[in-house]
């Protein structure tokens, strides 16, 4: 059975699906058994296809993606082996729907798995912003990544 991890911001148009695009890219380059998606703790732009500056900030650093937006779902804890939050309110969010200490435990932030992040873990909401807001984004999530993947190689291992 894969791994499965999951992205969520809060309407799954920008940085959770640049997340998802990204942490995808790796996983599939090094052939790891894992399966990757997005959502949004609201559901405003459910069905709806990422921001358009999120397309443009992946498509300019080479990363595919054809994002359509959905909320997550409570009943989905038993489908995640790790849920990933990209700000300190989705965590809370995450964490408050969670149906017990094991569900929430396996939510976590993205930045904690980049080890010059400092104090501040939060990644940007770069709707209100422009292009350098977008790429701003992506630059955070990069960082990210190589941490995420040594977390997800040594469960692998653990399998």
């Amino acid at each position: 059975m894969s791994y499965r991890v999951t992205f969520v911001c809060t309407g799954n148009i920008c940085r959770s699906p640049m997340a998802e695009a990204v942490f995808r890219r790796h996983v599939d380059e090094e052939g790891l058994d894992v399966e990757v998606d997005s959502s949004g703790t609201g559901g405003w732009h459910a069905g709806d296809r990422a921001d358009s500056r999120t397309f443009a900030a992946l498509r300019r650093a080479g990363y595919p993606s054809a994002h359509v937006a959905r909320q997550f779902e409570p009943g989905w804890f038993g489908r995640y082996d790790l849920i990933i939050a990209l700000d300190e309110g989705h965590l809370s969010d995450l964490r408050g729907m969670a149906p017990d200490g094991e569900a929430a435990a396996r939510v976590r932030l993205l930045r904690e798995f980049d080890p010059s992040a400092g104090a501040d873990l939060d990644v940007p909401d770069p709707y209100y912003g422009g292009r350098a807001d977008f790429d701003h984004v992506l630059e955070l999530v990069e960082a990210a990544v190589p941490g995420l993947l040594d977390e997800v190689r040594a469960a692998l291992k653990d399998r």
